[in-house]
């Protein structure tokens, strides 16, 4: 059942993406904070607009891979998302990332390919 894997891979970098453009847009704001002031900024974030878009692309992807493939197939596969999220922190945050975590990343790309055969 190998034609999950682009399905998956695409749909976990939409949410990787977005949850990139989240931080981004949360980094540039005050502190979290229930304000009317944190909120009114945060709607005319554009960085949060464009989360939002991709967060809802990859939920318009998810429904169709749990349509079409099996769930004891699919949701395991969510799991790449930790791959492209250790990928963004190194490339576009710069985070220094340990060589376990880096093992971590390997047990979790060999559980992808031994899920998808």
């Amino acid at each position: 059942m190998w034609k999950i894997i682009p399905y998956a891979i695409a749909q976990s970098l939409l949410l990787v993406s977005a949850q990139v453009f989240l931080k981004l847009a949360l980094d540039r704001m005050q502190p979290f904070g229930w304000t009317r002031e944190f909120w009114g900024a945060l709607l005319v974030n554009w960085q949060f607009a464009v989360s939002g878009i991709l967060f809802g692309a990859a939920s318009l992807l998810w429904m169709y891979i749990v349509r079409v493939f099996p769930f004891s197939m699919a949701y395991p596969m969510v799991s790449l998302s930790y791959v492209f999220g250790m990928l963004a922190a190194l490339f576009v945050f710069h985070e220094d990332v340990s060589l376990v975590r880096w093992a971590g990343v390997f047990f979790i790309m060999l559980g992808c390919i031994l899920i998808a055969r």
